[in-house]
């Protein structure tokens, strides 16, 4: 199965420096340009990611690609809080269909490389 990406919204969510979700929940917030009302919280991601309605303009039509870089630091400082938000955009990806989310692998022994934890076209 090979999935499309042409025309999606690309985002690009920099973790570079976070270690923690407090920082985590405010980059992914003006990344996404969420509403003053989202809640900070592992639920509030979910439903955020998979609410077509509180995405950026464009991208409720043409769908939506996260890319998420410079988070190799949060994974190490803290692996089961990183365990869980990978467990967060894997589920949103999956509720959604139009939402992708890709781990960029910069840094890796493959550049520019990135994992996608699901979606679908």
């Amino acid at each position: 199965m090979t999935e499309d990406l042409a025309g999606r919204l690309l985002v690009t969510l920099d973790l570079d420096g976070v270690t923690g979700k407090a920082a985590l929940m405010d980059r992914t917030a003006r990344a996404l340009a969420l509403p003053g009302w989202f809640g900070r919280n592992w639920d509030a991601l979910a439903d955020s990611l998979s609410d077509r309605t509180v995405w950026p303009r464009t991208a409720d039509e043409r769908g939506l690609l996260l890319v998420v870089r410079g988070w190799r630091a949060y994974a190490e400082a803290n692996p089961d809080e990183w365990r869980t938000v990978r467990e967060v955009f894997a589920e949103a990806a999956d509720r959604t269909p139009t939402l992708t989310v890709a781990l960029s692998l910069e840094g890796s022994p493959a550049p520019g490389r990135t994992s996608s934890l699901g979606g679908s076209s």
